[in-house]
């Protein structure tokens, strides 16, 4: 991986930022971030951030930010549009930050090749723990921003991830990393960034059985 530039697909989440963080790691050079944005509305899929949110971690890793909108039936077709911007700047690497979901790698592997990217998976068949254990021991910072309460409780919104919380998780039979869509992160600080992000958390919204948590910029 070594001096080859990349894009990360970026959700503003810890998985993310863990792998954006070992692509760093191995000597990768960071060229764009990816984030896909619902078409509808204004907010990324799935972590449901502001655009102003994910500009400004874009400032604070000093890497452009590139987004794209589409709902899931639309999706490949603007992903592929994305990837096929970053291989005609020369970038031919993108980073993602599946862990063990086989379906979801072999698509993005698929995907990327259709426009002659080759997809890098920094943390591939990693314990999950492991993984969270190094996200904290290397000083990121993030916080649970989104629940799915149907696989738990939605008390857990607003929670720093610590390793007191994935034990809590753990306790419960839920999986401490969220890979099956339980919950999702944000990462306001880290060793890939260049400034800390000050953050507000604003009102809680319930959706179809979730619960998303806004995320605003402190002024």
């Amino acid at each position: 991986m070594e001096n080859y530039p990349f894009v990360a697909s970026w959700s503003g989440g810890k998985d993310s930022a863990m792998a954006y963080y070992r692509a760093t790691q191995a000597g990768a050079i960071p060229s764009r971030l990816l984030t896909m944005f619902e078409a509808e509305v204004a907010h990324s899929k799935s972590h449901a951030l502001s655009y102003a949110f994910l500009e400004a971690q874009a400032r604070s890793l000093n890497v452009p930010l590139i987004t794209r909108k589409a709902g899931w039936q639309g999706y490949e077709i603007q992903f592929l549009e994305a990837m096929q911007e970053c291989k005609n700047a020369g970038i031919n690497h993108a980073v993602f930050g599946d862990i063990d979901i086989e379906a979801h790698r072999n698509w993005v592997q698929e995907t990327c090749a259709k426009v002659g990217m080759a997809a890098e998976h920094p943390l591939w068949f990693e314990p999950r723990r492991n993984i969270l254990e190094e996200l904290i021991g290397v000083g990121f910072e993030a916080y649970v921003i989104v629940v799915n309460t149907k696989m738990m409780p939605a008390h857990f919104i607003g929670r720093k991830f610590t390793l007191e919380l994935m034990d809590e998780l753990d306790a419960l039979g839920i999986d401490c990393c969220g890979e099956s869509g339980e919950f999702h992160t944000v990462v306001v600080d880290g060793p890939i960034f260049n400034n800390r992000l000050p953050i507000i958390f604003g009102e809680q919204i319930t959706r179809n059985g979730y619960v998303f948590l806004k995320v605003e910029l402190a002024s």
